[in-house]
């Protein structure tokens, strides 16, 4: 389960406001639910590595929307996005309780996540022709002097 969530919250940040939106929308009435704490900016301390094991060192700070909703039926979600978009912390944080109910899992998974991961797919697709295009075969004649 908890590898289930962890992937689908890794989708959902791929993905804009509008898009999460659209999806929950046809799902239908969504439940009632409680903002536990409203979506809020803040900043984070970025950290790195040399080489990835060197000592570590502060890179800079990124600023993070978070937002933690409860359902009328009790769980619990959490939405934590990189930038200032309160609404798709919202989403994710209301996906997130949602996704937690046995009887929505797979609901979800199908009308929200997987048309999002579709367009994930399609795009890299379009990358990766696009960046082929542009390969360039090197190659060296061996010179018989040896």
């Amino acid at each position: 389960m908890r590898e289930r969530r962890r992937n689908a919250m890794a989708v959902l940040t791929c993905s804009s406001a509008q898009e999460i939106a659209r999806h929950l929308e046809m799902l239908g009435p969504l439940p009632a639910y409680t903002e536990l704490r409203a979506p809020e900016n803040g900043l984070v301390m970025l950290r790195g590595r040399i080489g990835g094991d060197g000592a570590p060192f502060n890179v800079g700070e990124a600023t993070v929307t978070r937002c933690a909703v409860r359902l009328e039926s009790g769980e619990t979600g959490m939405g934590y996005v990189l930038g200032r978009d309160r609404e798709k912390s919202r989403l994710i944080a209301l996906f997130d309780a949602l996704f937690q109910r046995e009887q929505q899992r797979n609901k979800l998974e199908e009308h929200v996540l997987a048309p999002i991961l579709g367009r994930l797919k399609a795009e890299r697709e379009r990358d990766a022709q696009r960046i082929a295009a542009t390969k360039v075969e090197f190659f060296t004649l061996v010179r018989g002097e040896d």
